[in-house]
């Protein structure tokens, strides 16, 4: 699950993780109310959608960027009404885009310095890695592709959590004097914090600041979230915006199915993660293109099946659907009943 940049700062607020006040809203006038209660000279108003690259996107209605500067009230107002209910286009949304429904507002601060900090799920060493650069506001794959001598690993035992010489050691590869480093210790401590109170598979703070009167802030930020801890986190699931995610994966979430479009037309239909990977793989190996991921898992339902088809129907690109069931893990006759009464239903045929 992810969350918007507006949900981030209030998580950051929560876990004392400076960064500049900002205020969400959705209408024009709640952008002038927002940029007024702020009452900073120079602010920044951001379209909230669930992609990157939003300052050098473009709207279907011709205005440009996602991302601008503001030095007046009604400036918040105005650019808010040429973002709010049109659709951004970004390098990550595809030519579709995405519907911008809120915007956010906020203080705009002098900037010294861009770093990049991050802090994931290492999967190979199943431990929490923090990545953190000197060339914050870059592509972060495109300077470890160059120079990888820039980017900073440290990887953290998560039974002790993070310790004093290993902030020492981040600290040092990141070049902050003793001020700064003092700021920037006491971030990443809280943000390692909320990073395992708040069972995050990812937080990735790009750019992290310094300010010429010696400020370290967070100054934008993207969040992921271990789905299977969100029961632990009613108060992070409220975060879902589901007007961000694909109907078809929302739907699927609903009757527990792992559910994820692609483009293709040969749709599957399997039980376990590494068996529906492989026969994903199995189609493209013979010259097909999968139109989606989908686990229906071991104890899916006759209901749950029968939804499994419909959403896989909905995608009007599918030519065919590929069933491959493993015996055992899942009931075969409950996936040969959902079959035919989705058969019966859709009408497609067997």
């Amino acid at each position: 699950m992810n969350i918007h940049e507006y949900q981030a700062k209030e998580l950051f607020d929560k876990f004392a993780v400076p960064s500049p006040q900002g205020k969400v809203a959705g209408t024009p006038e709640e952008a002038e109310a927002a940029a007024k209660a702020i009452g900073s000279d120079t602010l920044v108003i951001k379209a909230q959608v669930h992609a990157g690259g939003r300052g050098k996107g473009a709207f279907k209605n011709g205005f440009q960027g996602g991302v601008h500067l503001i030095k007046s009230t009604a400036a918040a107002r105005d650019i808010a009404a040429k973002m709010l209910g049109e659709t951004l286009v970004t390098k990550q949304t595809g030519e579709d885009g995405k519907l911008v429904s809120k915007v956010m507002v906020a203080d705009a601060v002098d900037i010294s310095h861009e770093y990049y900090l991050a802090i994931l799920l290492d999967r190979e060493t199943s431990r929490p890695v923090i990545v953190a650069s000197t060339e914050g506001g870059m592509d972060i794959e495109e300077v470890a592709e160059k120079t990888p001598e820039k980017i900073i690993r440290e990887f953290i035992n998560p039974l002790i959590g993070i310790q004093p010489f290993e902030i020492r050691k981040i600290t040092a590869g990141l070049g902050f004097g003793k001020e700064e480093g003092k700021q920037f210790g006491k971030l990443l401590r809280n943000l390692y914090r909320l990073f395992i109170e708040c069972d995050c598979s990812m937080v990735e703070i790009n750019p992290l600041v310094t300010t010429p009167d010696g400020q370290v802030l967070a100054l934008d930020a993207k969040f992921g979230f271990d789905d299977n801890a969100l029961y632990r986190h009613p108060e992070i699931v409220a975060y879902r915006d589901t007007d961000e995610e694909d109907p078809r994966e929302v739907a699927a979430s609903e009757y527990d199915l792992n559910y994820i479009g692609l483009d293709g037309n040969i749709a599957c239909l399997v039980n376990g993660a590494g068996l529906a990977m492989a026969t994903m793989d199995i189609i493209k190996h013979h010259g097909g293109d999968p139109a989606n991921f989908l686990d229906v898992g071991g104890s899916v339902t006759r209901e749950g099946a029968i939804e499994a088809f419909r959403i896989i129907l909905s995608d009007d690109k599918v030519k065919g659907v590929l069933v491959n069931i493993f015996g055992g893990i899942a009931k075969c006759d409950t996936i040969a009943e959902a079959l035919i009464a989705a058969a019966k239903e859709v009408g497609f045929q067997v």
